[in-house]
């Protein structure tokens, strides 16, 4: 064979060689799309880490021998400072790629609360305790009873607020993510409490409230409105709970003759006007315990409403005779539904459902709305009114 041929031989293995790698190297980037871990990452303890592959295939992440996560993109949080050794896998159609990092987790440098940080939204329906817990002053605006709700929420000296009647409600965060870990998560605060008389050991004054949880996703310090996930709590799904109720509430002439009902606690039983979207309609009863008026004085207009989930009435007449109305504690998932001391105002993340009633697994929550979760009057007691006096996190160190 003389020098040419061998040349021409030569280039053409060295060809199909080439060919051979560039196939193979287009296959494998077919096959994993992911180019890598960083070598560390960093970041604050009880905030969320976020590191996504974009892979095909089974995806599994693990730090030491316990897998955490099979998620395309990992959202990891600690609520301790420590480094974890991180290992992903990703396996497509048998082949098989491993990546080791780290995930550094420092204390932040200002420390957190574990309570509530800051009130972003108050809007109270009608009722009893309206424009007096927090007290409203002529002249006072959203924005200064908005003020107030923040006074009596955030930190660790928090009181109450009262949110009215079915569909009142108030949103707060914290400055932290809590997260979502084994066990129950955060604690919501009520006045909720248990008759010593009443039958059923587990009733007494309980206003049970819908809670909603956000996580901050997109990282714009606020709630947007896919965000948000219902806390699915023991009655979420039984037949007497009515999803997407509406409600609406209609300003009343406080100048107007009160229309008084047989009981001596009725001053007004024609007091203000409502109606739902279920063809139902009637009035909030003025009684004779609380005077002032029961429509928020610092909204302008002439109705609103709300819109949410709604549970069945939980308050009963237990002696017949309209003297002792007992609330019954439902089982768990709600605020304002069991004493402050009691498991069932303890509320498990993994409980948070999509509009669609599907479970959902958030890293934790940096965000909950809370409204009054039933539309019904017990007698003397008046509307049930869930009130709210504080949520704290409950893995905070």
């Amino acid at each position: 064979m003389n020098r040419n041929s061998f040349t021409y031989l030569k280039i053409g293995f060295l060809s199909c060689f080439l060919v051979g790698v560039i196939a193979c190297k287009h296959d494998d980037e077919n096959e994993f799309t992911f180019n890598g871990l960083d070598d560390s990452y960093t970041i604050e303890r009880l905030k969320v880490l976020s590191i996504p592959t974009n892979a095909s295939g089974s995806v599994t992440w693990s730090i030491n021998d316990s897998i955490i996560s099979q998620n395309s993109e990992l959202e990891f949080i600690s609520p301790t400072a420590d480094a974890y050794p991180l290992t992903l896998k990703i396996n497509n159609k048998g082949n098989e790629q491993v990546f080791h990092s780290k995930i550094i987790v420092t204390k932040e440098k200002t420390p957190y609360s574990k309570y509530i940080s800051k009130v972003l939204e108050f809007r109270p329906a009608v009722g009893q305790f309206m424009n007096e817990i927090p007290e409203y002053l002529p002249g006072n605006t959203t924005a200064n009873m908005l003020q107030k709700a923040n006074e009596s929420l955030v930190g660790g000296n928090s009181t109450m607020i009262s949110l009215g009647g079915y569909g009142g409600y108030v949103v707060f965060g914290f400055d932290h993510t809590i997260p979502n870990l084994n066990g129950r998560d955060f604690k919501v605060l009520g006045n909720a409490f248990f008759g010593n008389d009443a039958a059923d050991q587990r009733s007494g004054s309980c206003e049970p409230g819908i809670i909603m949880v956000a996580y901050d996703r997109n990282k714009n310090g606020k709630p947007d409105n896919d965000e948000w996930y219902e806390i699915a709590g023991s009655e979420y799904f039984k037949n007497a709970t009515v999803k997407d109720y509406s409600i609406t509430y209609h300003k009343p002439n406080e100048n107007k003759t009160p229309v008084p009902g047989t009981e001596f606690w009725q001053t007004d039983v024609e007091y203000i006007k409502w109606s739902d979207n279920l063809g139902n309609q009637g009035f909030k009863t003025k009684n004779t315990f609380h005077a002032q008026s029961y429509y928020p004085l610092w909204f302008t207009e002439s109705s609103y409403g709300f819109s949410g989930t709604r549970l069945a009435n939980n308050f009963y007449d237990q002696n017949g005779d309209g003297s002792y109305w007992v609330g019954k504690s439902y089982e768990f998932g709600y605020a304002d539904n069991a004493p402050n001391n009691d498991e069932a105002s303890n509320i498990d993340i993994s409980w948070a459902v999509d509009r669609s009633g599907k479970y959902v697994k958030l890293p934790g929550v940096d965000f909950m709305k809370i409204y009054t979760g039933v539309n019904q009057e017990a007698g003397w007691l008046g509307e049930v009114s869930t009130e709210v006096a504080g949520a704290y996190d409950l893995h905070f160190k």
